[in-house]
């Protein structure tokens, strides 16, 4: 099975584009590429209602993130500070790294 190339990473700060959390922001918590989706901190709430078990005696209603599709989401581009594409461009020693297409300024760290 091929592995999927995405556009976002992990602890990536991007932008939802599309959605009930559209224009808001968060970091990547995790990447899930088989499912082509991702966690975002903070952004899309959802309420789990939890039986009472060792570990959470109370039980009770819990709010956690659940996952977003990759689609809906954009990488923040630090420089021009705006949700842009990314591309892969590869540098004099060999390696690759994304770049923001809008200002082509490498927005990896």
């Amino acid at each position: 099975m091929a592995v999927n190339k995405l556009h976002v990473k992990k602890d990536d700060l991007v932008m939802v584009i599309a959605g009930k959390d559209k224009g808001k922001t968060g970091k990547v918590l995790r990447v899930i590429p088989d499912q082509g989706r991702v966690l975002v901190e903070n952004l899309n709430i959802v309420k789990r209602h939890t039986r009472p078990t060792q570990a959470n005696n109370a039980g009770g209603i819990i709010e956690k993130e659940a996952a977003i599709a990759i689609s809906n989401v954009q990488l923040l581009c630090k420089s021009c500070n705006k949700p842009a594409r990314t591309g892969i461009r590869v540098l004099e020693d060999g390696s690759k790294t994304r770049f923001c297409k809008q200002c082509s300024e490498i927005v990896d760290k």
